[in-house]
């Protein structure tokens, strides 16, 4: 345990200490889609068979197809099928001086009634129960970097965590909540936004969500979002939120900023 929380440490400590200087003379250009899982990592399975590192793959390479088309710069922390471990994804991240970062994931349950999409931004403590246990499960893929997640009952490694949340905190809010109101215009089983300590958000230095797109345990959910209907809306959702979210972002430090949306086709 001390070495799992020493590792951690490490994680949080490295970050606050190399968060790179605002780019004030640029505009908002470059993404980073983050598709959860992958390789021997399948994520949640579906009723009918679907694997949620396919699915979020298949949804990650249109959305930066689309967002290519408008100009921008897309980094995908993975392209194909294969697991990339956790300090692999924060490198690829910041190396791309990214403006923001997106991790997509589908959630699980047991209840196979359970519906709807949710978006996340990074906290030390976790916003419900509900919350706990998504950021546990999505943890988990990572094993021993992930292992240190009691740490942050020490004192001081939530005081360097504090100083990383914040530093985006309102920008990463501000993101989830313009992803989740495009999601929720697509179904009325919105779970709102929440915020939980995902790993996966704790080293980039750049505003960050993860998006909990819909429920592969749920067969309606499934069958969805890996219909071609259901993969154009949810991309189309996607795209329209990082772009209108990058207009206002770009406003607030008067930089250029890409077109807003179009309508949804």
């Amino acid at each position: 345990m001390r070495q799992r929380t020493a590792a951690l440490a490490a994680c949080v400590c490295a970050a606050a200490l190399a968060i790179h200087p605002a780019r004030a003379e640029d505009g908002f250009d470059t993404v980073v889609i983050d598709p959860g899982h992958g390789g021997e990592d399948s994520g949640a399975r579906g009723p009918g068979g679907t694997l949620e590192k396919d699915l979020v793959l298949h949804v990650a390479r249109a959305l930066g197809e689309r967002l290519s088309a408008r100009g921008l710069r897309v980094v995908q922390t993975r392209t194909r099928d294969v697991f990339v471990p956790l300090e692999q994804r924060t490198a690829i991240a910041n190396d791309a001086r990214g403006d923001l970062f997106v991790s997509i994931h589908a959630n699980a349950a047991e209840d196979a009634t359970s519906r709807g999409t949710e978006t996340y931004f990074l906290a030390l403590q976790p916003s419900d129960a509900s919350a706990e246990r998504v950021a546990a499960r999505e943890n988990e893929a990572f094993g021993e970097a992930a292992g240190g997640i009691s740490a942050v009952n020490d004192p001081f490694i939530a005081l360097v965590g504090d100083l990383i949340a914040t530093e985006h905190l309102q920008e990463s809010s501000l993101l989830a909540h313009a992803i989740q109101g495009q999601l929720s215009s697509l179904s009325p089983r919105s779970r709102g936004v929440k915020q939980a300590l995902f790993v996966v958000l704790t080293g980039v230095q750049m505003p960050a969500s993860l998006v909990e797109i819909g429920f592969i345990t749920s067969a309606e959910e499934e069958a969805h979002m890996k219909s071609a209907d259901g993969l154009r809306e949810i991309v189309a959702a996607l795209e329209h939120a990082i772009v209108d979210y990058g207009h206002g972002h770009a406003q607030r430090l008067g930089r250029s900023a890409p077109a807003r949306p179009a309508e949804t086709p």
